[in-house]
């Protein structure tokens, strides 16, 4: 995996950030979901690193990156400050401004990012998820049944974390391979990678404090942009699997239209995992949407 990145460990925004890069060109950063790292970005990493700078990092709280201590607000792990070491490790990186696309729990760092620092993010693809204030403010049976874990993760600590510690690859079968795919998508070697970094000290509860600032203090600043009118304004394509939860349950189109201003998307014949369910299908997308016309091309 990722034959061609070279690793790197960046200290930013008071904390140390995993990463790998490759490749050359425009910078495109690459943020994961969860319960997963960088990692699973393997399948699609090498080919667009063809194409662009790609820095794929663990965001704080998973993977190798840091797992600082949190507090009652859950500040350390609000999608604020995860986004700014994004920006931070792009920057140090050498990328003033840069594309990213971003699943699950990154695509909601990514919006953040792109809410806080409009001139940075230059276009930006997000994988099936709807605005984080719209699912919880639609949560319905069904939806809550399928993510059973953003109402768990959220208890209050240890609860959560104790449960997830005593049988880390219990859970990363209950979650991922619930799925409409099952744990099919995920090679042994991905697989392992994800076990191994949930096995880590601290992962259980840099999770749970992820969810807990989504539950929280991200809420309040994803109302707080609403209510001054605040949009994303970069190009924004939006992708989310037909076999999914998220479009069975919300529309996720309608809901980044809502907060957005130049948005495009469509469902993929996929479940969740879209980076390691269709990945060939993924690069078509995210390199037609990123890339200029070739002229005379039809």
């Amino acid at each position: 995996m990722f034959a061609s990145f070279e690793s790197g460990r960046c200290h930013v925004n008071d904390i140390t950030v995993n990463y790998r890069k490759g490749g050359s060109g425009q910078g495109l950063l690459l943020l994961h979901g969860h319960p997963q790292t960088h990692v699973m970005w393997h399948k699609i990493a090498e080919p667009l690193a063809q194409h662009f700078t790609v820095v794929a990092a663990d965001l704080r709280g998973y993977g190798d990156s840091e797992k600082p201590p949190s507090d009652a607000q859950h500040l350390a792990y609000s999608k604020r400050q995860m986004a700014l070491d994004g920006v931070e490790l792009m920057r140090e990186l050498g990328f003033i401004k840069f594309d990213v696309l971003a699943h699950d729990r990154g695509a909601r760092v990514a919006c953040r990012m792109a809410m806080d620092h409009p001139d940075a993010v230059k276009r930006l693809i997000i994988l099936d998820i709807a605005p984080t204030l719209a699912m919880y403010e639609q949560t319905n049976e069904a939806f809550a049944r399928a993510y059973w874990h953003w109402f768990f993760l959220i208890r209050p600590a240890p609860f959560p974390e104790t449960l997830i510690e005593a049988d880390p690859q219990l859970y990363l079968r209950s979650v991922m391979g619930a799925r409409s795919a099952g744990m099919a998508p995920f090679t042994e070697a991905a697989s392992a990678e994800y076990l191994r970094c949930l096995r880590l000290p601290g992962a259980a509860h840099g999770l749970c404090e992820d969810y807990r600032a989504s539950a929280s203090i991200d809420l309040e600043h994803d109302k707080s942009d609403l209510q001054a009118g605040r949009k994303l304004s970069m190009p924004l394509l939006a992708l989310w699997g037909s076999d999914g939860v998220v479009g069975r349950c919300f529309d996720p189109l309608g809901e980044w239209q809502k907060v957005a201003s130049d948005v495009r998307g469509k469902a993929l014949p996929s479940g969740h995992y879209i980076a390691e369910e269709a990945p060939e299908l993924l690069i078509d997308e995210v390199l037609g949407f990123l890339l200029p016309p070739v002229p005379g091309a039809r």
